[in-house]
């Protein structure tokens, strides 16, 4: 699991923020503070990561499981939503438009980020949400797919 703690952290972080850190706070019982440890990338950190039981109860509000995915992806492994999930509106085609509209601006994001040769964090974070929206409209592709709509 050695070098895969920034990994975590930038999901960890990702997924509070998706929840809201307010939301975040009272579905944990956790301080912003100690939540704040848990995606810190300073040195007195890096061993603190968020506990499962925290991460089940944000998922479980998020719009998308960033740190479950994260760990998956780890691990060379694809997630896929069961039946149960409710599919975003509009069929297959509009799902194309939406991953073409999506990969230009994460294209664009990338093209402002290596612009002085050097994407810098919050670069890579922003980079980071492009694809993770990419990762959504993928999921619904698949779903409408399946479906064979």
């Amino acid at each position: 699991m050695a070098g895969y703690g920034s990994y975590l952290k930038k999901h960890t972080e990702a997924l509070v923020k998706d929840v809201g850190i307010e939301a975040a706070c009272e579905l944990t019982g956790k301080s912003k503070a100690t939540l704040g440890r848990y995606y810190s990338d300073s040195a007195e950190h890096s061993d603190r990561f968020m506990p499962v039981d925290a991460v089940a109860a944000l998922e479980a509000a998020s719009s998308y499981p960033h740190v479950t995915s994260a760990l998956a992806e780890m691990r060379g492994i694809t997630l896929s939503y069961d039946e149960a999930r409710e599919n975003s509106e509009g069929g297959i085609n509009s799902d194309v438009i939406k991953l073409s509209q999506r990969f230009a601006m994460l294209m664009g994001e990338y093209n402002l980020s290596i612009e002085d040769g050097v994407i810098s964090l919050n670069e890579a974070k922003r980079l980071l949400r492009e694809t993770t929206v990419i990762q959504k409209v993928l999921l619904d592709m698949k779903l409408h797919l399946e479906e064979g709509k």
